[in-house]
């Protein structure tokens, strides 16, 4: 299979976002944080950051919302969710649909799934338990019985799941199974978390059901010694993984394989992550093994930055912090696991500048379907044409790659090697001195019908069409004196304020063509060229821009 082939099966797969609405609305796993939203700037000037743009300040806990818990979460000396390789995270799985066999604080078994479909060694499984009916974003679920004649979906998702028997995890771990994903609150049983003492009513009802069914007290069915150690170490050095709340398109999958593919932002300090989860299955008239052995053999090219309190934020924006809010170990906040609270303004590490960053009547982030987010596109290798502060155009984009109709359209101007975990780091140079668009650029990006831009730099604009050129007037007269001699013209005669400041933000968002920015990691190796692209964002109703994994697959050669 060619490149063009390879790229035009992944464009007719069958595409279905197994994510979670998350927003400030989304409720968190009991005793976490909630989504907070603050926007502290505006387009035209907000309290505590100024002018210029739509930011926004998140505060969070990563439990909100579709999301992959890490080794770390349970032992503090697993592998951090930066060092995961999607390999792990990716690959042949099966939804399995038990919701006809399981109710409110019920267990689960092995024969359970494997009665309903195969589970294969090596798979993603996840688990349709029926209770994604409960999530915050479907319908309400009515009933004479509840109070209001309304079942409180909180509790449903969240307190009354049904969970793992006490033999579930080591069938997984003999199974090596890579991740197991549920569409509730937490692939444990609720109780056997801190559930079970900040809700005793409903640990009282769910015990009673236990003693009914099978005999046993809880703590006789699952010795907490023995089910702690299971959980807390054996399977996360098997390298076992849970991704909870996943929701979307599930019961479209129905006892069905797929290729799936958990998309989690790559913390590197955090235990776990918000997550994009999706899965593909065959185009019509191709056999579902040759899918999923193309998936296996394709080079998938991962283009995002490790994300960290390390990494520098673009200009006045207020730079990550992580805060842990408890510890396996014990904290006052509550103990069992390492949870942690973040706070962040979007535009650090690598994310999606979406259309309400500049232009505040655009979509959310979490209101673009996720066919707009992936697709046919290119990488374009111009970083033999471009130096400090240079301006590339079309014509140099198109001497590298064919650019075609619709495409997603990446540009590699070699920046991620001044990036801050490179070797050959240099911040001022990477934040300040970057290349960026002629002033045909955006024109040509519309004309092209382009899905979306990406570039390795901290801006798809040029930092001189931004406010940096009022902030480093020494490098700015750098860049003129260039592009005098590039170009025979100054900066404002080429580049007139009110219709080239913020070029690529003001007059493309409102075209629906937005960027990505800061694209790092296997860039190194990309070269120039056609690839199926795909933009894995988690789904925040509210957001103006978002981090996500960013990803380039072909044939491997």
């Amino acid at each position: 299979m060619n490149r063009g082939q390879f790229i035009q099966m992944m464009a007719n797969a069958r595409l279905h976002d197994l994510t979670q609405d998350c927003g400030v609305f989304t409720p968190p796993w009991p005793g976490e944080k909630s989504l907070e939203v603050h926007f502290f700037k505006r387009v035209t000037g907000a309290y505590g950051g100024g002018q210029g743009a739509n930011g926004q300040i998140l505060n969070w806990s990563n439990t909100v919302g579709t999301h992959l818990v890490g080794e770390t979460a349970f032992h503090s000396g697993g592998r951090r969710i930066a060092d995961i390789p999607l390999r792990d995270l990716c690959g042949p799985g099966v939804v399995v649909d038990i919701s006809d066999l399981v109710s409110d604080y019920s267990l689960y078994t092995p024969e359970m799934i494997t009665g309903r479909a195969t589970v294969k060694k090596g798979d993603i499984l996840i688990i349709n338990t029926g209770y994604h009916r409960y999530s915050w974003d479907r319908p309400d679920v009515f009933s004479p019985a509840a109070q209001g004649g309304v079942e409180s979906k909180e509790f449903g998702f969240l307190v009354r799941h049904p969970g793992p028997s006490p033999e579930f995890f080591q069938w997984a771990i003999d199974m090596e199974l890579k991740v197991v994903g549920v569409d509730c609150g937490c692939a444990e049983h609720p109780m056997n978390t801190p559930i079970r003492r900040m809700h005793e009513n409903h640990f009282q009802l769910a015990e009673a059901k236990l003693m009914r069914q099978h005999g046993k007290v809880w703590d006789e069915m699952f010795p907490q010694d023995e089910y702690y150690e299971l959980t807390h170490i054996t399977m996360p050095k098997a390298h076992l993984l849970l991704a909870e709340c996943i929701v979307g398109e599930i019961d479209q999958l129905r006892n069905q394989r797929a290729w799936i593919m958990i998309m989690p932002i790559p913390y590197m300090e955090v235990e776990t992550a918000w997550s994009r989860v999706c899965a593909m299955q065959a185009p019509e008239g191709m056999a579902e093994e040759e899918f999923f052995q193309r998936m296996a053999a394709a080079d998938m090219l991962d283009l995002t930055i490790p994300f960290s309190v390390q990494t520098p934020q673009w200009a006045n924006y207020i730079p990550l912090t992580v805060t842990y809010s408890k510890r396996v170990g014990g904290q006052h906040f509550g103990m069992g696991r390492n949870g942690s609270i973040c706070n962040a303004s979007i535009h650090l590490g690598t994310h999606m500048d979406g259309e309400k960053h500049f232009w505040p009547a655009g979509r959310s982030i979490g209101q673009v379907p996720l066919h707009e987010w992936v697709g046919p596109g290119v990488i374009a290798d111009i970083s033999h044409l471009v130096s400090d502060s240079s301006v590339y155009t079309p014509k140099m984009i198109e001497s590298v790659v064919d650019v075609h109709e619709g495409d997603i359209l990446i540009t590699k101007v070699g920046w991620y090697r001044y990036g801050w975990n490179s070797p050959d780091s240099d911040e001022f140079r990477y934040m300040i001195k970057h290349p960026g668009p002629s002033p045909d650029f955006a024109q040509w990006c519309v004309d092209k019908k382009l899905k979306w831009l990406g570039v390795d730099a901290v801006s798809q604009d040029h930092p001189m069409n931004t406010i940096q050129r009022l902030w480093h007037p020494k490098t700015f007269q750098e860049a003129n004196r260039k592009l005098i001699e590039a170009f025979g013209k100054d900066w404002d005669e080429m580049f007139p304020l009110d219709q080239y400041y913020q070029d690529t933000h003001l007059n493309l968002f409102p075209k629906k063509i937005v960027h990505a920015e800061n694209l790092a990691g296997d860039m190194a190796r990309a070269e120039s060229g056609r690839y199926y692209i795909g933009c894995y964002l988690q789904k925040v109703m509210e957001a103006e821009s978002m981090w996500g994994r960013f990803v380039a697959w072909k044939e491997r050669s």
